[in-house]
């Protein structure tokens, strides 16, 4: 950390310590997060899922990480500096409704940087507002800590993802789960952009399936058909009720995104569209330049760089030079405003950087 000055602290979780720093080489700024947890070898942290993923997943509107090293035993995540949450944005409004215009633009860079995560092959399983940064116009999905390979086998871990945004099946605690669980949090924020409030805000896991139903409707065996094998291994008792009508929620709302909205939020995992489904329904069909007033400020000093993946021993007493030292080079996301990403094909999107995130895994596997 001593080529770092600390700034300030930005955020304190269950398994790390973020702070704002400054790069003393570069002058530029970045976000620390430093892990909790000691790591015996530098091989240990590579398997760590957040570094794992985003060694891979390189795109604009996903956090970039810039390096990583280990320290006295503690792993440092070295990311660039994003502004403010979508959660932030949300809360600025103060109950003033987002146009659709602005719901569009948010879904739709969502979705992209999303459908790009699912073609790498990973899910994010903690999709929310909090973890939604802004960089100028662009939204970039952050906080990959509960991230997994969709190739993984499963079970998987039940208790994922906060629960306003989590899938049924994972309330239902589902051992099979997998991308539609990301799907659903995407459903579930559409709808919030909406109603200017989470559309289930359970007090508990039964509550959260109570409060899921209370809007769609109980489930059966037509919409979603392993239904009743997951809820009769559950103590939950789920009464029989009618689904109310999103529209009636979300009077704002036009027939396109309602239609949208109920498809995210379908029970059947299978039967929710993929994230590149998604982003051809109708409703993207007049995507434009973001509307005033959704960004953040760009960081001052904020420049690509180059990475540096190393481990570093320090003694308790003296500075000594790093044992191994492994060059990871970066590929830089696109830098621009959201306008001349939603102007390019959806195809064109989904496929940005896949020969440059294959090419540099080439290198770190000829180098690991």
């Amino acid at each position: 950390m001593k080529r770092f000055d600390v700034i300030e602290v930005l955020g304190d979780g269950a398994f790390g310590i973020v702070t704002k720093c400054r790069d003393k080489e570069t002058g530029e700024l970045v976000a620390i997060k430093k892990m909790k947890q000691k790591y015996e070898s530098f091989d240990e942290c590579l398997k760590l899922k957040e570094v794992k993923s985003l060694r891979k997943i390189k795109h604009n509107n996903v956090i970039k990480l810039l390096q990583v090293f280990r320290e006295d035993s503690y792993l440092f995540l070295v990311f660039e500096l994003l502004g403010k949450s979508l959660l932030k944005t949300m809360n600025e409004k103060n109950g003033q409704a987002f146009s659709e215009d602005e719901i569009r633009n948010i879904m739709h860079q969502l979705l992209v940087g999303l459908s790009y995560v699912h073609r790498q092959g990973f899910f994010h399983r903690d999709i929310k507002p909090e973890n939604l940064l802004w960089k100028d116009d662009v939204l970039k999905l952050a906080d990959f800590g509960l991230a997994r390979e969709i190739r993984s086998r499963p079970p998987y871990t039940e208790y994922v993802s906060t629960r306003w945004y989590r899938a049924p099946e994972i309330i239902l605690r589902s051992p099979n789960y997998n991308s539609p669980v990301d799907i659903w949090a995407v459903g579930a924020i559409m709808a919030e952009l909406y109603l200017g409030h989470p559309i289930f805000q359970g007090l508990s896991e039964q509550d959260q399936m109570y409060k899921i139903v209370n809007v769609l409707g109980t489930p059966n065996s037509q919409n979603w058909p392993d239904f009743g094998r997951l809820v009769s291994k559950t103590p939950f008792r789920i009464p029989p009720m009618a689904s109310v009508p999103l529209s009636s929620m979300m009077l704002a709302a036009s027939p396109e995104a309602i239609d949208l909205i109920t498809q995210l939020l379908s029970y059947d995992p299978a039967r929710r569209p993929s994230a590149s489904q998604a982003l051809n329904h109708p409703f993207f069909s007049r995507c434009e330049k973001p509307p005033a007033g959704l960004s953040s400020r760009r960081p001052q000093n904020e420049q690509d760089s180059d990475s540096l993946t190393h481990e570093k021993q320090h003694d308790s007493d003296s500075e000594a030079k790093p044992k191994k030292q492994i060059l990871q080079p970066v590929v830089s996301g696109r830098q621009g405003g959201a306008k001349s990403a939603l102007n390019k094909p959806t195809k064109d999107l989904l496929e940005q950087d896949s020969t440059l995130t294959n090419d540099l895994d080439d290198i770190l596997n000829q180098l690991l």
